[in-house]
């Protein structure tokens, strides 16, 4: 199984010196190559990659996302907002179970 790594340069850092496969400061052309050589392969992947790649206009990261199967990607915010996440998934929870789904609770 692959375990992947895709964003910016500081953030990657972080994910090298646990031993992953990373990929820093990538374009859409290149993650596309990318992605289409993972999906090709039909190995079993684990993806974390950044959000404004994960939310990009990418052919085969659609083509995943709708197949499911043996590769998952995880989006992660920026390194310097961690704050701001907004990921995919977040939208379809919010759709289905509504907003308070996703508000923290401190019982």
């Amino acid at each position: 199984m692959r375990i992947m790594a895709i964003g910016n340069e500081p953030l990657m850092d972080g994910f090298s010196l646990l031993g992953m496969e990373t990929y820093a400061d990538i374009s859409e052309n290149e993650l596309e190559l990318l992605l289409t050589e993972v999906l090709e392969s039909k190995e079993r992947a684990l993806i974390y990659l950044q959000q404004d790649l994960a939310q990009a206009n990418i052919p085969v990261l659609d083509k995943i996302r709708k197949e499911g199967g043996s590769i998952l990607i995880s989006e992660l915010p920026h390194l310097h907002q961690p704050d701001h996440r907004l990921a995919t998934i977040d939208t379809l929870i919010t759709r289905v179970m509504g907003a308070s789904a996703l508000e923290m609770r401190h019982e």
